[in-house]
């Protein structure tokens, strides 16, 4: 398959997040792919050059954000998609409303979906090796998967030289009408924080949960997280502080609250081991402080 490097935005949609009137003539595919596990790994393989529309959610690597957006991924529309002239979409199944898609189907657009589901270290790696073989980029994929396993070895060996496991919490998007969206132990983030060395003490059915001040200051996390929305949103590190519920927390006494990206810890990928180290600084961080 023969491809070329976009090097820009063919299109903005409505929802488009740059402006770009050039356009890339020589692309056999256009390509828009709907899940952000997807197009991080397409970037990492280097098969990114047929891409000309992704979802909203789809927030690393930066370069992808110089692609129009076709709206969120649960929430598309058929316009959006269409506006980019698409050959192919690609999507995990966590995509909607059902009307739209029935609707680009009845088109018959093609669209591809991935056999695997990504959702454990070899799963991901699995996955990895899909993506690959079906862009014609095995050789990079065994690569990236090199990577993976390479940088797991040194977290999960460092997590049996720790003597404690740090209760950690994760507040997603941050704080609305005094509730936390919180993230549970049925999550990503709960796997990436164990094989850091931590553990989120909230049990569920559901990924995320909410949770009012009370119970927050009552689970009384070591560390606090805050994905990037959240955080920025709020602007220091004394402002989160005030928070009700966080203030009296030891993750507040200790300033023990960090930032993470929200798209490093709802997924796995290629960069899963890199993030878990990268947890395992920040879990440990001012911990001499307690």
């Amino acid at each position: 398959m023969k491809r070329s490097l976009i090097l820009s935005v063919v299109v903005l949609v409505s929802c488009g997040r740059f402006s770009n009137k050039e356009q890339q003539e020589d692309r056999q595919e256009r390509i828009v792919c709907l899940s952000k596990q997807y197009n991080e790994i397409i970037f990492a393989l280097g098969a990114q050059r047929d891409l000309v529309g992704v979802d909203l959610s789809s927030t690393y690597p930066s370069a992808i954000k110089k692609l129009p957006t076709v709206g969120y991924h649960r929430a598309l529309s058929a316009e959006g998609i269409l506006s980019t002239k698409p050959t192919l979409i690609i999507h995990d199944n966590n995509v909607g409303p059902e009307p739209v898609m029935k609707q680009l189907a009845d088109l018959k657009i093609p669209m591809l979906v991935f056999h695997t589901k990504g959702e454990t270290i070899d799963a991901a790696k699995a996955l990895v090796k899909e993506m690959g073989e079906y862009f014609k980029k095995s050789k990079e994929a065994d690569s990236l998967n090199a990577m993976l396993d390479r940088d797991m070895k040194i977290a999960l060996d460092r997590k049996e030289t720790l003597k404690d496991k740090p209760s950690v919490m994760i507040v997603h998007f941050g704080r609305a009408n005094n509730v936390y969206l919180t993230m549970t132990q049925n999550s990503t983030s709960a796997r990436l924080v164990e094989w850091a060395g931590g553990e989120i003490p909230l049990s569920g059915d559901r990924g995320m949960m909410q949770l009012s001040p009370e119970a927050m200051a009552k689970a009384d996390p070591d560390v606090l997280l805050l994905t990037d929305f959240g955080f920025d949103q709020l602007g220091s590190l004394e402002k989160i502080k005030e928070l009700p519920g966080v203030a009296g927390t030891k993750a507040a006494k200790n300033n023990r609250i960090f930032r993470v990206e929200e798209h490093d810890m709802v997924y796995l990928g290629p960069r899963t081991g890199e993030i878990v180290l990268r947890l395992q600084q920040l879990i440990r961080q001012n911990a001499s402080a307690q």
